[in-house]
C-alpha cells in the first residue's frame, strides 16, 4: 500500500475544514495577544526606572516575548497583523524584529550585570541566569545562521538554499523553546514570587507555553518534509 503525506487539515469535510482554519487563526491571534500582554504586564510589574534591575525584565520581555514572537509569527500561513504580503517584505521585517531582539537582550543583560556589580552579588548562581546565558549565546548563533541564509553566495556556502532555510528554522525553534524555558524559570525568582502570588503566578507560569506551541506548530508544518510513505 502506498500513501502520500498530506498537509495538516487535508482530508477534512468542508465544514470541518473551515472550523479547523478558524481555530488556527484564533490560536494565532491568541499567541499575538499573549506575547504582547506578557510584555506589557511584566513591564508594569517591573516599574522601570526604580532600579537598575527593573530594566532587565522590561528589556528581556520586549526581546523574547514580543519581538522574537512577532518576527516568527509574521510568516504564519494563517495570516499576520502586518500589511506585508510579499515574502521579501516579511523577510525584511523579520530581520528588523530579530535585530531588535539582539539589541533589547544585550541591553537587558547589561542592566543585570550592572545591578549585580552595584549590589556586589555573585553572577550565574541560579538556573535562570545559566539558562539566560545559554539563550543569549544561542540567539547570537542563530542570527549568524540567518546571515548565512541571506548571503550564501557571498559567504561561498555550498549547501542548497532550501537546506539552509531548514537549518535556520530548526535552530530558530530551538532558540525560541530555550527562551520560553528561560522566561518560565524567571517566574521562580525571588523578585517575581514576591511580586505575583497565588493563581496569578500559575497563570504567568503557563502563559509562555501557548505562543511556544503555536510557533512550534508553524515551523514543523512549514518545514516538515512531505515525503511519500510506502508500506
Amino acid at each position: 500500500m502506498r500513501a502520500e503525506y498530506s498537509p495538516v487539515g487535508e482530508g477534512l469535510g468542508m465544514r470541518d475544514f473551515w472550523l479547523y482554519v478558524w481555530m488556527r487563526r484564533a490560536a494565532l491571534i491568541a499567541a499575538h495577544v499573549t506575547g504582547l500582554g506578557l510584555t506589557l504586564i511584566i513591564s508594569l510589574l517591573s516599574r522601570p526606572g526604580t532600579s537598575l534591575f527593573s530594566w532587565h525584565p522590561v528589556c528581556m520581555s520586549v526581546a523574547y516575548c514580543l519581538c522574537m514572537t512577532e518576527g516568527i509569527l509574521l510568516f504564519s500561513a494563517e495570516g499576520s497583523p502586518f500589511c506585508f504580503k510579499s515574502r521579501k517584505g516579511k523577510v525584511c521585517l523579520h530581520w528588523f524584529c530579530q535585530a531588535l531582539v539582539l539589541i533589547a537582550a544585550a541591553t537587558g543583560l547589561s542592566f543585570m550585570v550592572a545591578s549585580k556589580n552595584v549590589s556586589e552579588r555573585p553572577h550565574l548562581v541560579t538556573w535562570h541566569s545559566l539558562m539566560g546565558v545559554c539563550t543569549m549565546t544561542a540567539t547570537v548563533l542563530q542570527a549568524a545562521c540567518g546571515v548565512c541564509v541571506i548571503f550564501p553566495k557571498l559567504l561561498r556556502l555550498t549547501s542548497p538554499p532550501q537546506r539552509l532555510k531548514l537549518y535556520h528554522a530548526t535552530c530558530g525553534l530551538v532558540v525560541y523553546l530555550l527562551a520560553t524555558m528561560t522566561i518560565m524559570s524567571a517566574m521562580f525568582s525571588d523578585w517575581f514570587q514576591a511580586t505575583v502570588k497565588g493563581v496569578a503566578w500559575w497563570a504567568f507560569l503557563l502563559l509562555p507555553l501557548f505562543p511556544a506551541l503555536v510557533v512550534m506548530n508553524q515551523i514543523t508544518n512549514g518545514y516538515l518534509p512531505r515525503k511519500k510513505i510506502t508500506s
